[in-house]
């Protein structure tokens, strides 16, 4: 079947799709593939015109793929998002245009995921970056500036129990013996229970905990989840971790927070409205680490995701069932 079809592929804004992989080559026997990069907030319409003619769509964080994109392309049959967030595309309208959505499946990303926020922990328990750069600047004698906490002596506050919150409680449970609380709404308590976790409310999470770290996914409903109120409900000497999405957190309020010594250190992968310069205000304040959004940035699981993409574009040629699934469209576009 696919012999008969030369279908059109966009890589959009993905500068890391198929650098570790054999992807882009395997995705040449399918169809003619295009890089193609856009401003992260290009508007729907002038999304749709620039992926006119393409079928499938390899989409990254950027830009948002809303309803004026989908009423004005008539193309693509197909979004394969490189990565597990679906924060940039509008699924109903996916849906009502008749374009199926995918996703990256969370075991992917989620050893590197895990690790990564586990990695920002500790570099922030132990002031390890501060101290790094005292050394690079001489200052080797102020190592008594820089002593830390043990992560198995905190208690570690986890907001969100899926695929990745899930496995960041299990290395510091069965790693670390650590006492964590784990709050998700939508996960059974017995699950949280089976890696070791303490079913929590909210509440007593953010009361509770020493390092709270963020695994929720971005919905209108948790967008700022961490504002002001609830920075006064935390522990005074809180750490923050967050690699999901910076939109969980209100940079004002968290700019507050450490200023008045609330929070006494964050380690952040993800910021709201990201990429960032170096006037951002977050970056004045020495005991905030942030990384450029890289805790999916191993090999193994960069290899996987391009992987997926290419057998979800596979698969659906085909007529089989395609993983990571997210929107199958009761009338699915035809290739033009």
């Amino acid at each position: 079947m696919l012999a008969l079809r030369r279908v059109r592929i966009a890589i959009v804004n993905s500068k890391s799709f198929g650098e570790y992989s054999s992807a882009v080559e395997e995705l040449r026997r399918i169809g003619d593939v295009s890089r193609i990069s856009v401003r992260r907030d290009a508007s729907g319409g002038e999304l749709a015109s620039r992926l006119d003619g393409f079928h499938f769509v390899i989409a990254s964080v950027t830009p948002y793929y809303g309803r004026e994109f989908f009423e004005g392309n008539k193309s693509v049959v197909m979004i394969i998002r490189h990565g597990v967030g679906l924060d940039n595309v509008d699924l109903e309208a996916a849906e009502e245009h008749g374009v199926a959505v995918a996703r990256v499946p969370g075991r992917i990303e989620r050893e590197a995921v895990a690790e990564h926020a586990i990695t920002l922990m500790l570099l922030a328990l132990r002031k390890t970056y501060q101290a790094i750069e005292a050394v690079r600047r001489g200052g080797w004698r102020a190592r008594s500036r820089f002593v830390g906490w043990e992560l198995g002596s905190r208690v570690v506050g986890i907001i969100g129990f899926g695929n990745i919150g899930s496995r960041v409680a299990e290395i510091l449970v069965r790693g670390f013996g650590s006492r964590v609380l784990a709050y998700d709404p939508y996960v059974p308590e017995e699950r949280i229970k089976s890696v070791g976790a303490i079913p929590a409310d909210l509440e007593e999470l953010l009361a509770s905990s020493d390092v709270i770290s963020l695994h929720a996914k971005l919905t209108k409903e948790n967008y700022h989840m961490l504002d002001e109120q609830a920075f006064r409900r935390m522990k005074d000497g809180v750490i923050i971790v967050n690699t999901s999405r910076g939109e969980l957190i209100s940079v004002q309020a968290l700019a507050k927070a450490l200023a008045e010594g609330k929070v006494s250190a964050a380690a952040l992968d993800v910021v709201e409205g990201e990429p960032i310069d170096e006037s951002h205000p977050l970056l004045e304040f020495e005991n905030v680490i942030i990384t450029p959004h890289i805790a999916a940035y191993t090999r193994e699981a960069l290899k996987g995701m391009d992987e997926f993409a290419v057998r979800a574009i596979t698969a659906y040629l085909e007529g089989e069932p395609v993983e990571g699934l997210v929107v199958a469209p009761t009338k699915p576009r035809k290739i033009l």
